[in-house]
């Protein structure tokens, strides 16, 4: 058995996966602000699951962002109390179980290439489409970090194409014109609110049929990101998580568009859904647990 704990925003998710890949504890609970009090929680979550099965359990953690070579958390942005914290140091302080950290979107694209929908599959990209973007790669069910250990941020690379439809809208976020600016949840809503002088949320700018015009724009903008993430890696499988991506039912629509903006006949990359949807992140986290994986 394996814990698995999901670091997010607003609420610290955590399961055991028993020997057969079955979830024997699923639970939630709201994540602190402060981090002392963070690392608090996760200690306690840890000992009380420990206690309970009476065994040091080994524990994989996912969060945003990544660690360094220090040992500090970098490129967190929805969860600012980690970052610059050496939280596995920190908190190895305060429990003896074995501890590994992963990226959340690596711990997507890793549990779906392990038994959810990319399975059967070498090569998995794991995109993270929410309040931001996030990527994982996986290939042959291991993990690729990169030698900075920011491979799969697709998100933070400039627009493909940028002025084809944008010549008027120059919105300032952490800096301008990446593709997370343009695709997220929170970039939407940003551009929507410049373009409409209107405040609504990304679900109810893609579900209003009024928007008929900005929606064609986010796939199109959408579309030439991930043309050119299949250029440089060319994946077999791309999965698609996070809240934003529930709002895209037909992705052979976004990969008809994808297909236009490549020098292929036919595109044989699948587009998917997770099979584990929103539990696929802490389910990644429990498999970087087991010993084989670490």
């Amino acid at each position: 058995m394996q814990i698995g704990i999901d670091l997010g925003a607003t609420k610290i998710e955590y399961i055991i996966l028993d020997s057969n890949n079955s979830e024997i504890v699923r639970q939630r609970e709201i994540t602190p602000s402060n981090y002392k009090k963070l690392l608090e929680t996760i200690s306690s979550i840890i000992k009380s699951l420990s206690t309970k099965y009476n065994q040091n359990l080994n524990v994989g953690i996912c969060h945003p962002g990544s660690i360094d070579s220090k040992g500090k958390v970098f490129n967190t942005y929805n969860l600012k109390c980690i970052k610059n914290k050496k939280i596995k140091h920190d908190l190895s302080a305060l429990i003896p179980n074995k501890l590994k950290f992963e990226n959340d979107a690596n711990c997507f694209a890793l549990s779906e290439s392990i038994d959810g929908v990319a399975k059967d599959y070498s090569s998995v990209f794991g995109i993270i489409l929410g309040s931001g973007t996030g990527g994982g790669y996986v290939i042959n069910k291991k993990i690729i970090r990169g030698a900075n250990h920011i491979a799969g941020e697709w998100g933070h690379n400039f627009l493909p194409g940028y002025g084809l439809d944008e010549k008027k809208t120059k919105v300032k976020y952490d800096y301008k014109f990446t593709s997370q600016q343009f695709i997220s949840g929170k970039g939407l809503e940003n551009l929507y609110k410049s373009k409409k002088n209107s405040k609504k949320s990304a679900h109810q700018i893609l579900n209003d049929k009024n928007n008929k015009k900005f929606i064609l724009s986010f796939k199109n903008r959408l579309a030439r990101s991930l043309a050119s993430l299949i250029n440089i890696i060319d994946p077999e499988i791309i999965v698609f998580g996070g809240g934003l991506s529930n709002e895209i039912k037909n992705l052979d629509e976004i990969k008809n568009i994808v297909l236009k903006y490549l020098e292929v006949k036919k595109l044989h990359t699948i587009f998917s859904h997770p099979a584990h949807g929103d539990a696929s992140g802490v389910r990644g986290a429990a498999f970087l647990a087991r010993d084989n994986l670490i």
